[in-house]
C-alpha cells in the first residue's frame, strides 16, 4: 500500500501513539487503562507507520522480532508475582513501595509485561500481512 496521506500521518502518528500508550500504561494501576490497552495503542500506531513501508521498516523500527517481546512479557508477567512468594504472600500478590510518595509496585511490572506481550502478539499476526 503505497499511500502519501498514510506515509505521511503515519510518521506523525506514531511518536503520539507510543507516548499516549505509555501514559496509558502507568495510568492503569490506578486508573483504567493499563498494559492491555496502552499495549493495543502501541501496536496501532506502529501498524499505521508500517502499513505504507512494509515489513522490513517496522522490522528495522522495533529492532526487536515480535516474538521475542512476547517471551520478554510473560516473563515479566511470571516474575512480578515472585516478591510475594518470597514475603509468603499469595502468588500474584503485588507488593508496594512508596519512594517520594509515588506508588510504585510488581503491579506495574505486570503491566509492563502485558504491554510487551500484547504489542508482541499483534505485530506477529500483522508481520505476514505487511507488502514487502
Amino acid at each position: 500500500m503505497n499511500s502519501l496521506i498514510l506515509r505521511t500521518t503515519g510518521r506523525a502518528i506514531l511518536p503520539l501513539a507510543l507516548l499516549f500508550s505509555i501514559y496509558v500504561l502507568f495510568r492503569g494501576h490506578n486508573e483504567p487503562g493499563g498494559g492491555f490497552i496502552g499495549g493495543l495503542i502501541a501496536a496501532a500506531g506502529l501498524a499505521v507507520y508500517a502499513l505504507p513501508r512494509g515489513r522490513s521498516a517496522l522490522v528495522r523500527l522495533i529492532r526487536v522480532w515480535p516474538k521475542a517481546l512476547i517471551g520478554g512479557g510473560l516473563a515479566l508477567g511470571l516474575l512480578s508475582g515472585l516478591p510475594a512468594l518470597l514475603l509468603n504472600s499469595p502468588y500474584l500478590t503485588h507488593q508496594w513501595t512508596f519512594p517520594g510518595g509515588l506508588a510504585v509496585g510488581t503491579a506495574l511490572v505486570f503491566d509492563v509485561g502485558v504491554y510487551l506481550t500484547v504489542v508482541g502478539a499483534v505485530l506477529t499476526f500483522l508481520l505476514p500481512y505487511l507488502e514487502e
